[in-house]
């Protein structure tokens, strides 16, 4: 392993040797054409992971990890790239742009090319760190932590992961793509670099860091599962150590196996009768008619006897007891009609004292004049006492009904 590992790095030094001028002229102006380089030579860097596109069309830039070890080399103040946060970044990319757009206004164009290759580099490297930071986190799923030794530092790394997608996530929530596209204006390339470009680097970072917020869970669930069965084991051989004499019962001959035994699936799987399914119609009739059939054998012993003779006796006297509230809804009416007057129903409670409640009695009331037969109810006239609701239009709130004869 360490080997391998050896000759790989000497290789890679070697070609960073090898090619030094136009790794150091992508360093020095932020890209470097095609045509500068033949494509041989382009293939082998781009797939060694020197360089990279960034899109389609666009030049050749140089890796993070690449440019990172000639800044830290170079002692390079200038075009030194900090790894900070998501908020850092989107404060540079406002300044750059901010500083291209004044230079631009002042026609000094010299400038604002330089400013905008330093923004479309800063937002290329944002990009890479994103895509670095994904791809570290997939190399670490891969193996599932493999280069830890215990399970609990399995779960730690995986809960130092989940940490690290939290943030990530948290950072990229931070941009605003309104705020970008009016620190752009409507300068067609600020658009394509703080809009399009960011964008779609943006969108599929987030769809893949919630893949691997997924996995990481689902990881973790199974790293969990199996510290809790080690713990399980674990308990048994300390009691296995503690009593020697210990003998496993015979569990399957209990009433109740005990659930850590009982794994076995049923032998029988419960069944239920399909009265829906026309296939077994013939087979559900059969049964009801043999259902049907089963009488007690008591029954089917004795002979039918001789019928006696039946004598019609005097039916017994009843009395059917009225409903008080019924009977004072009744009267109510009654006084209605004696004294001619229109009556409220709640000063006729007041003044005979009912038991019942306000709302109840007022039901009642009006449960007994809609009762009422067609050629009666013209009779009478129930006026509602009440106003409409405030807030909900086309609801009207009863406080008391008036009860009066019509003439």
């Amino acid at each position: 392993m360490s080997g391998n590992l050896h000759q790989a790095g000497v290789r890679f030094l070697r070609l960073l040797g090898r090619h030094a001028e136009p790794i150091m002229d992508a360093y020095l102006s932020g890209s470097v054409a095609d045509q500068a380089l033949e494509p041989a030579v382009e293939e082998r860097l781009v797939k060694d992971g020197i360089l990279y596109r960034p899109e389609p069309g666009a030049d050749l830039h140089l890796r993070r990890a690449v440019r990172a070890l000639l800044e830290e080399a170079l002692r390079d103040d200038r075009n030194r790239q900090i790894d900070a946060n998501t908020g850092s970044a989107l404060a540079t990319f406002k300044t750059l742009a901010a500083h291209y757009k004044e230079a631009r206004h002042q026609g000094d164009y010299a400038a604002a090319d330089a400013y905008l290759g330093e923004l479309r580099e800063h937002v290329y490297a944002f990009g890479e760190t994103l895509g670095h930071g994904i791809r570290v986190l997939w190399s670490r799923i891969n193996n599932e932590f493999g280069y830890v030794g215990t399970l609990n530092a399995k779960i730690r790394e995986n809960e130092l992961a989940q940490s690290q997608v939290s943030e990530l996530l948290a950072g990229l929530e931070l941009i605003s793509f309104e705020e970008l596209a009016e620190t752009a204006g409507d300068l067609r390339e600020l658009r394509r670099l703080l809009v399009t470009s960011l964008q779609r680097t943006v969108s599929a970072c987030s769809q893949e860091l919630s893949v691997v917020q997924g996995r990481l869970l689902e990881l973790l669930g199974r790293f969990r599962q199996i510290r809790g069965r080690t713990r399980l084991l674990k308990g048994w051989l300390l009691h296995m150590e503690q009593q020697p004499d210990y003998r496993v019962g015979n569990h399957a001959a209990q009433p109740q196996v005990p659930q850590l035994f009982n794994q076995a699936p049923a032998i029988l799987a419960a069944a239920a009768a399909d009265v829906h399914n026309p296939l077994q119609e013939a087979v559900l009739l059969a049964l009801v008619a043999q259902a049907r059939s089963l009488q007690p054998a008591e029954r089917l012993s004795q002979a039918p006897g001789e019928a006696g003779e039946f004598v019609l006796g005097a039916a017994e006297d009843f009395e059917v007891v009225a409903n008080p509230i019924r009977v004072a809804v009744e009267a109510y009416f009654c006084r209605v009609i004696d004294s001619g007057e229109r009556l409220s129903a709640l000063e006729y409670r007041a003044q005979h004292d009912l038991p019942w409640e306000a709302e109840s009695w007022l039901y009642q009331v009006i449960g007994g004049y809609e009762g009422l037969p067609e050629e009666q109810k013209e009779c009478f006239e129930l006026a509602p006492d009440g106003e409409h609701h405030s807030l909900y239009s086309g609801n009207f709130i009863i406080r008391d009904v008036k009860l009066c004869l019509i003439l």
